[in-house]
């Protein structure tokens, strides 16, 4: 065994800025968060685990993907217009350090940042940091359903392993259907170069936020 459990620390990119999540973060995880996009394709539940107001939010982001071992991130904008700006919220959970397995998962973004550097940096640190800690294997996964999850985990660079039929349920109360990914430290430097390909086209250009229709 080689994986050693990460501390909770900063993680600072050229366009992004991974925070722990604090108590303090709440309001403009609310802002970045609560929309009816984001919690579409599955994130929370589904739709009907979009909390109904501020309160509730609070109480649901404090317990979303907790785990004994879980660090959960906040994502905040680091340069340009929108600095300092929290614009989503990712986690490194499910650490077995006797497998060397992680699991990368928890994810949402405020939808004006979908499609730019916001995603494929965060997954850099991220992915980073599990395998300098010795970790062999990192999970991604999404609902089969939520085809724009899954074409950016593929773009990540993550090999697809399948389906896990009737894997968790909906806030709605129905099953879903889980569709697995992974990157193995082997993969790692391919992946990593990818992702750093990928952030150099941006150039200097800051994270801006973008509309839906973009």
């Amino acid at each position: 065994m080689s994986a050693v459990r990460p501390e909770p620390a900063i993680l600072t990119g050229r366009f992004v800025r991974l925070e722990p999540l604090e108590p303090a973060h709440l309001p403009g995880l609310f802002a970045a968060l609560h929309h009816p996009a984001v919690f579409a394709g599955g994130f929370g539940g589904g739709p009907a685990g979009m909390p109904r107001d501020r309160e509730a939010f609070d109480a649901w982001a404090l317990r979303y993907g907790v785990g004994p071992d879980a660090i959960r991130f906040v994502v905040r904008v680091s340069a340009g217009p929108h600095a300092g700006e929290i614009v989503g919220a990712s986690t490194l959970g499910d650490l077995d350090e006797e497998r060397e397995h992680a699991h990368i998962g928890w994810t949402g973004y405020d939808p004006r940042v979908w499609g730019t550097q916001v995603n494929p940096e965060t997954k850099l640190l991220m992915l980073g940091l599990a395998f300098s800690r010795g970790y062999g294997r990192v999970k991604l996964q999404a609902d089969e359903r939520n085809e724009r999850s899954r074409r950016a985990i593929e773009r990540v660079g993550a090999s697809f392993e399948g389906v896990v039929r009737r894997d968790l349920r909906r806030a709605d109360g129905s099953w879903r259907d889980t569709a697995l990914y992974s990157i193995l430290v082997d993969e790692w430097p391919a992946v990593r170069a990818g992702l750093e390909r990928r952030l150099a086209e941006w150039g200097d250009r800051p994270v801006l936020y973008r509309t839906p229709s973009e």
